[in-house]
C-alpha cells in the first residue's frame, strides 16, 4: 500500500497549512523557504489539489477519482461536492468523532478491522459513508488502552454538527451530509477544479 510517509510538519509548512486540521497540536516555529515569493496560478491551484490530498491523506488516483465522481453528481458544484466526498470517507468520519487522534490514525484503526458500520465490520479506509449510517468500533476493541488514551486526547474535539458521537459506547451516527460550510478544511476547491479541467 503506497503512502506519504514524509515529515509532516515540513509539508504542512509548504501548504501555509496549519498542523491543527490534521489532528497535530505541535506548531512549526520556521517559515517557507518560498515565503513571500509571488506564486503562478497554477502554482496556486496546484498547491490547493495538494492540500487537499494532504489533510484527507489521499493520493493522485482515488482522489482523480473522487473528483470524477463529484463532476457527475446532479445537485450542487463540483468543487463542493468533491469536498463532500472527501469528508464521507470512513477514516475521516472515525477522526471526526475523535475515535483517533489524527487521520492516518483512523486510517489504521479501519485497516485493522475495529469498525463496524451499521453492525458490519469494513476495513476500507476510502468506504463512503452515507446519511443515517451507525459508526461504532467493534465492541472487543473497545476496552484496548489505546482507546482510552485516544479518548483523553480528543476529549475537547468539537463533533461537526452532521455527525452525531457516543463517545461512552464508541459510537456514532451520521444525521445528515454535510454541506461544504460545515466542512471546516481551508481548501479552495475552485482552483482545483480550475486544475483539472484544464
Amino acid at each position: 500500500m503506497a503512502r506519504d510517509m514524509g515529515p509532516v510538519l515540513k509539508r504542512c509548512r509548504a501548504l501555509g497549512l496549519e498542523p491543527m486540521y490534521l489532528g497535530i497540536d505541535k506548531k512549526s516555529n520556521r517559515t517557507s523557504a518560498r515565503a513571500g515569493k509571488k506564486t503562478s496560478e497554477y502554482g496556486l491551484q496546484l498547491r490547493e489539489k495538494q492540500k487537499a490530498k494532504f489533510i484527507y491523506g489521499v493520493l493522485e488516483k482515488p482522489f482523480r477519482n473522487n473528483f470524477e465522481r463529484a463532476k457527475k453528481m446532479k445537485n450542487g458544484t463540483t468543487g463542493e461536492n468533491l469536498m463532500i466526498l472527501l469528508e464521507l470517507r470512513l477514516d475521516n468520519i472515525i477522526f471526526r468523532l475523535g475515535f483517533a487522534r489524527t487521520r492516518r490514525e483512523a486510517r489504521q484503526i479501519v485497516d485493522h478491522k475495529h469498525v463496524l458500520v451499521n453492525g458490519k465490520c469494513v476495513n476500507i479506509p476510502s468506504y463512503t459513508v452515507k446519511a443515517g449510517d451507525v459508526i461504532e468500533i467493534r465492541e472487543k476493541s473497545r476496552n484496548d488502552q489505546r482507546y482510552k488514551d485516544i479518548l483523553e486526547v480528543t476529549e475537547g474535539r468539537l463533533v461537526p454538527e452532521w455527525l452525531e458521537a457516543d463517545r461512552e459506547k464508541m459510537s456514532g451516527t451520521v444525521k445528515e451530509l454535510p454541506t461544504r460550510e460545515m466542512i471546516d478544511v481551508p481548501v479552495n476547491e475552485v482552483l482545483i477544479v480550475e486544475l483539472y479541467s484544464k
